[in-house]
């Protein structure tokens, strides 16, 4: 019947585990849990931790298939309980409250932005993402890495369109900021 599992869309595998075909869920265990576990390093940067997170990240996925209602792509959904995870986490160790850390923060200036792409430079770009807040980190990979719309991030960080804008735009600022701060003033 459903012999060669890989051939599925995620959504009908979620259909094959909620009718208890147990294989159907390996999977998805065997599609996703790597590129969780890359999710949770780019937060956590341990390795260790990041693959004890995809666990319970899983763990939790299994539980709430049930809660799955196809109104966005499984992955998009998988990766918002990703970020989610990882985001509280993060507050929880570090005690961030994203309004209040960005009250805090200068806001910085616009940079050039066209100097800026002509030297970017991925290691570069990675170092800057850890200086911001994991929401602006987190916003940046949902637009630019994951491609979710403004909608999709909006439902995954649990606020308004409206505010997704907002925040996107100056996570995008300060990062580019902060690029131009310490790598291409510094040349």
């Amino acid at each position: 019947m459903k012999q060669d599992l890989h051939k599925y869309t995620d959504e009908e595998l979620v259909d094959f585990v909620l009718t208890k075909d147990q294989r159907a869920f390996e999977e998805v265990f065997n599609r996703y849990h790597k590129k969780v576990v890359d999710k949770c390093y780019g937060f956590l940067k341990n390795k260790r931790e990041s693959l004890e997170f995809a666990e319970d990240i899983m763990s939790k996925v299994y539980e709430r298939l049930t809660s799955f209602q196809k109104k966005s792509t499984f992955s998009t959904w998988l990766y918002s309980i990703t970020y989610n995870h990882c985001i509280d986490h993060l507050r929880k160790k570090k005690q961030l409250h994203y309004p209040n850390w960005d009250r805090e923060q200068e806001f910085p200036e616009i940079p050039d932005e066209e100097t800026i792409m002509e030297d970017l430079n991925y290691e570069r770009l990675e170092a800057v993402l850890d200086m911001v807040h994991p929401e602006e980190k987190a916003i940046l990979w949902m637009k630019y890495m994951d491609d979710l719309s403004l909608k999709q991030t909006s439902q995954t960080l649990q606020i308004s369109e409206t505010a997704t804008k907002m925040r996107l735009k100056r996570a995008r600022t300060r990062v580019l900021n902060l690029y131009q701060k310490h790598y291409i003033s510094n040349e």
